[in-house]
């Protein structure tokens, strides 16, 4: 089973096209831009014209669709879900890809007005892909392979198994979903008319990225209080909102930070800070993989805002929490490491060696498997996401779509060996 590499870069460069960056702010409407939709209707359109059936967009930009099973009828339901939306944190578009042929490891210049240069020295990592064909941006705009390649790589193996029907499979379910970015996509999935037994966010990074481990969190919100008065008159009564929010930033551990932090080790950030003398409001993420270690980070918080009351008096701040989504490891240690297991040994048939590793980070799957649906994550081939020099060698968006396929095959086999939903 072999993707061609053409389909997949024109597929992809059909998405980028749509500008679909979310919008973290826009929680009254969804999807929160009007480019998800349009892109939503795009590719409903195009996996009815590929084959597939029971094509669903509903007035939220979520798209449900389904390839039924050829030749089996035991196994399991399978599901592949991808987000269309984009990232807010860099320029969305228009997007003009540049495609780097052979790259022979030495900078690249993106674009020759500025100039912006991709150096080697600052993304030492994309020296692993020498020799291959890689594709950028002019250096103005994100690429968009988060998550565009990971739907480029569901669609296009979707259509490589209507073209070939001498391969067997079980009923397959495709979800698209908008808003992922904001992390709100998961709550308006509908895991019940899915309907898959387990299914795979293809959401990851690099070549061979499996991942079900992720962190807990919550995006508290910390509102401070302060007072103002006139400043020739502010001696003694004049409370800073802002400067009680400095103090707060003071009080975090100074090493649990995400610039000082990597693997398993949680932390805290904020992320933005709005307002002035009378009120000041600091959005805040706190992470831990560890469970216990998480709950015990948000009960620092409260007793953080405890001695600022204290001291500056009652209500000077108030803390708005907001839990978002939890280690999927959980879910899947009790009795899902199967769907583990399938996605390592696709990717083995794919030539890939799988990278399993924690997320420092989260994705819909980490909600869904909360609720029902065991739901890793795989590798999409992408770097360097939500910025001017992401980038996606095409070898590696190649065997992302090969994954998916060789998932399907393994999962065939899977309810004649007693694995499935009804033993899970």
């Amino acid at each position: 089973m072999e993707l061609s590499m053409d389909v997949l870069l024109k597929r992809f460069k059909d998405y980028i096209r749509f500008d679909t960056q979310s919008d973290e702010d826009n929680d009254a409407v969804c999807p929160s831009t009007p480019g998800q939709m349009i892109l939503a209707r795009h590719l409903a359109e195009e996996l009815k014209e590929i084959g597939l059936q029971d094509v669903e967009l509903d007035s939220h930009g979520y798209i449900m669709a389904t390839l039924p099973e050829h030749g089996v009828e035991t196994a399991p339901v399978v599901g592949f879900i991808a987000h269309v939306d984009t990232s807010p944190d860099a320029a969305g578009g228009p997007v003009h890809p540049k495609l780097v042929k052979d790259y022979d490891g030495g900078d690249i210049v993106l674009n020759e007005e500025g100039p912006i240069v991709f150096r080697t020295e600052e993304f030492p990592e994309v020296l692993k892909y020498k020799g291959q064909d890689i594709l950028f941006t002019d250096g103005t705009t994100l690429l968009g392979a988060d998550d565009k390649a990971g739907v480029t790589a569901i669609v296009s193996a979707m259509e490589y198994l209507v073209k070939h029907p001498e391969i067997q499979h079980g009923r397959i379910r495709i979800g698209f979903t908008p808003d992922e970015e904001t992390g709100r996509s998961a709550a308006r999935f509908d895991v019940k008319k899915f309907g898959a037994d387990f299914a795979y966010t293809v959401d990851g990074g690099e070549l061979g990225g499996l991942e079900y481990e992720n962190f807990n969190a919550s995006n508290p919100v910390i509102t401070f209080h302060g007072r103002s008065v006139h400043t020739g008159d502010a001696k003694g009564k004049m409370l800073n909102a802002m400067t009680v929010a400095a103090e707060w930033q003071q009080m975090l551990p100074a090493g649990d930070k995400p610039e000082y932090t990597e693997g398993h080790e949680g932390f805290f950030h904020v992320y933005k800070m709005t307002g002035g003398v009378e009120s000041c409001t600091m959005n805040m993420l706190i992470r831990d993989h560890d469970r216990q270690k998480f709950e015990d980070r948000k009960q620092y918080l409260h007793r953080m805002a405890d001695f600022l009351n204290a001291k500056y008096g009652a209500g000077t701040v108030e803390i708005k929490p907001h839990d978002v989504y939890y280690n999927m490891l959980e879910k899947i240690e009790d009795g899902n490491l199967f769907v583990v297991d399938l996605a390592r040994q696709a990717m083995e048939a794919a030539g890939v060696v799988p990278d399993i590793q924690p997320i420092r980070g989260g994705t819909d799957g980490a909600q869904l498997s909360f609720r029902g649906l065991p739901c890793p994550n795989l590798f999409t081939g992408g770097a360097n996401f939500h910025g001017r020099f992401e980038y996606l060698p095409l070898q590696s968006l190649k065997k992302a779509g090969e994954t998916v396929l060789g998932i399907v095959v393994g999962a065939a086999k899977l309810k004649k060996q007693g694995i499935g939903h009804e033993n899970h």
